[in-house]
């Protein structure tokens, strides 16, 4: 019999489902209590003063820039590895990204890169902690200090992530994270905004419920926005998720360590790196294989036998859709890391018996293609 092993598995079950069920009874089925008991909760949970749910990660960023006025003839220092929508939220802002090349070993963003891609023109950048790796927030100060730069963390993989006991969504001027089922705590689909601004959090929230105001006591729509609501149902299981979030997240920095210690001593297959001041929750458990060429290989037959196994994420300057945008210096690490990350399951119900086969597949097949 094959053995199947699971990406990821959300961790759902009879909470939220009771969850659920009252909203059902409740008749009140579109945003309303439910949904602002979520961002209060999701805002304590992050650190932040405020919280701002929203139907998922990409309109999350879209609203961020909208909120602090970036749009046309502004740029906007995207990291060229990452999901495109990073970039794409800034397309739909109205400003331009510009792409800059990431950290080897973190797989974030390069903010020695940041500062040599700065212009006139820029009023922001997006770093991405990714796979749930966190930023350094001290470098990112430094940024805002001497640029007057606006940082817009695209926080989508990076619930529960901490660096020096700061953690994400409480430091940056605007965080933006993903309740999508691959991520540390979901919604089916979903999204959530942070910031401590009272001022930014009053327009984020209007202009993601189509520019309303109250006014002297009247409903008024003071400013053109949009429907990026998320709904009672959506958040019901939002707040179950939350109270789950300290055991979904134990579980998945346990499977981690254990992935640490059987590849401790691979010759070709490198665990991410982990500074010592982070929390790394591992939204996505990424190793380096060092033999160019073999990833799409190890994936392909790793599938074929049961195991899912995932690219880490793109390089946006060899997608089509990114072939005109603006870029600075060069992208080789995106690149190298497009080519060469493979994602090992995270499956909570993984045994360490399960885990030991998955590393000894991976490494099976690279010594094979070395």
């Amino acid at each position: 019999m094959m053995r199947k092993i699971k990406l990821i598995e959300p961790q759902i079950g009879e909470e939220e489902l009771k969850r659920i069920s009252e909203v059902l009874k409740s008749g009140y089925l579109t945003e309303g209590p439910v949904t602002k008991q979520f961002e209060e909760k999701f805002a304590e949970t992050v650190g932040a003063n405020h919280a701002i749910a929203v139907c998922n990660c990409t309109v999350a960023l879209e609203l961020a820039l909208r909120g602090l006025k970036i749009g046309r003839g502004d740029e906007v220092i995207v990291p060229s590895f990452t999901h495109p929508a990073t970039a794409q939220a800034v397309y739909w802002a109205g400003a331009e990204p510009v792409l800059v090349d990431v950290d080897i070993n973190s797989y974030n963003i390069d903010t020695a890169k940041i500062e040599d891609a700065i212009t006139k023109k820029t009023k922001a950048v997006i770093p991405v902690s990714w796979g749930g790796n966190p930023l350094d927030p001290a470098a990112f100060a430094k940024l805002k200090d001497r640029y007057g730069l606006y940082i817009i963390e695209d926080s989508a993989c990076s619930v529960g992530a901490e660096f020096n006991g700061k953690k994400t969504g409480s430091v940056a001027d605007v965080s933006c994270f993903s309740l999508h089922p691959r991520k540390i705590i979901t919604t089916g689909e979903g999204g959530m905004v942070t910031t401590n601004s009272d001022e930014w959090a009053e327009e984020m929230t209007s202009l993601k419920k189509f520019g309303e105001e109250v006014v002297d006591g009247r409903l008024t729509f003071k400013r053109i926005g949009t429907n990026y609501k998320l709904s009672n149902v959506v958040s019901a299981i939002g707040l179950a998720q939350l109270e789950k979030l300290p055991r979904i997240l134990s579980r998945r920095i346990e499977l981690a360590e254990n992935y640490n210690r059987l590849l401790a001593k691979s010759k070709h297959v490198k665990a991410p790196a982990r500074d010592k001041k982070a929390k790394h929750v591992y939204q996505t458990y990424a190793t380096y294989i060092d033999v160019n060429g073999a990833r799409d290989t190890v994936m392909k037959e790793m599938r074929a036998k049961g195991t899912e196994v995932q690219i880490g994420t793109y390089a946006l300057h060899l997608e089509p859709a990114f072939k005109e945008t603006k870029r600075k210096g060069s992208l080789n690490n995106s690149e190298a890391l497009f080519r060469n990350l493979l994602a090992l399951p995270m499956a909570a119900s993984m045994s360490l018996d399960d885990q030991k086969y998955v590393v000894s597949e991976v490494e099976q097949l690279v010594q094979r293609l070395s």
